[in-house]
């Protein structure tokens, strides 16, 4: 038994200085080697690694992941066009320098993430100034932020880190300034809707003066072509008629008599003062209306 128990103790401590020299590195994960406060070595290739037990070497870990830095708070600013907006932005970022990152913030995520939110809002201040509110809302927005996020990895390079990308969430205008924008949309929303109704307007007549103008043209061209149809139609009647008359050309005299007649003697009240022996009442003789009754 003497002899077992050294070797046990022996085993044992063996055992636990055997552990505490092996440690697993996360695929997840940096992890760092400390000697003595020193940083020896950073890993960052995952599995099973070997250090010497402490006090001599310890390890740190640090997130490899993308980190989100979202506040419930916002923040004010002030456009160019001196109005007061509030900002609701969140901040994707993560560590790739471990020594770096342990050199300027201690390796404390908290630290990093304040010192990221001061340069977001120096950033978001000097971007929004020189924009109006409708170019941080939709026109210049993507503009905006790119620039923000070039200004926030420049300094977080200086801690160890990179900022991957820069969002807002909303927008909002300042409660004393709402009434005073919400009126200057109203209006100018209704010089935009005057202006239409303007143009609307002078189109309508435009179109209505054409439709017109088409309208007469139309017109002038049927009583054209119907004055043409008319006078070819007189023509050819014409024709037939002095062909007809041609041929007897006695009742085309008589024919013409009896038209004659029909037009002086339309009404009773007419009175007509004429030679009975004249020519125009020729027919009305007996003598000579026998000829016409054999021609007719």
């Amino acid at each position: 038994m003497q002899r077992i128990v050294p070797i046990v103790l022996t085993v044992l401590v063996a055992l636990g200085l055997l552990s505490s020299s092996l440690f697993v590195v996360d695929q997840r994960q940096f992890a760092v080697v400390f000697a003595l406060g020193e940083i020896r070595q950073v890993i960052d290739k995952p599995g099973l690694h070997f250090k010497l037990p402490p006090p001599f070497q310890n390890v740190q870990y640090f997130d490899k992941r993308i980190l989100t830095l979202d506040t419930p708070d916002t923040d004010r600013f002030i456009t160019s066009e001196k109005l007061n907006i509030q900002l609701d932005t969140f901040v994707k970022w993560r560590i790739v320098d471990p020594r770096a990152f342990i050199r300027s913030v201690s390796g404390s995520e908290t630290i990093a993430a304040d010192r990221i939110s001061r340069s977001l809002r120096d950033s978001l201040n000097n971007e929004v100034a020189k924009r109006t509110v409708s170019d941080v809302i939709s026109g210049e927005r993507n503009k905006v932020l790119e620039a923000v996020r070039g200004r926030i990895n420049e300094d977080a390079k200086q801690i160890g880190a990179e900022v991957v990308d820069v969002r807002l969430k909303r927008v909002d205008f300042a409660a004393e300034v709402q009434d005073r924008v919400f009126d200057r949309m109203q209006s100018e929303r209704k010089r935009v809707a005057n202006e239409r109704r303007a143009t609307g307007s002078a189109e309508s007549e435009k179109i209505r003066a054409d439709a017109d103008r088409q309208r007469e043209v139309i017109l002038a061209e049927a009583y054209r072509d119907a004055q043409r149809v008319k006078g070819e139609g007189d023509a050819k009647a014409a024709s037939l008629y002095a062909g007809a008359f041609g041929q007897n050309p006695e009742f085309a005299e008589f024919y013409r008599s009896l038209e004659a007649y029909r037009a002086s003697f339309r009404n009773r009240s007419d009175v007509m003062v004429v030679d009975p022996s004249a020519e125009f009442f020729k027919y009305f003789k007996g003598s000579t209306a026998a000829p016409v009754g054999k021609g007719r």
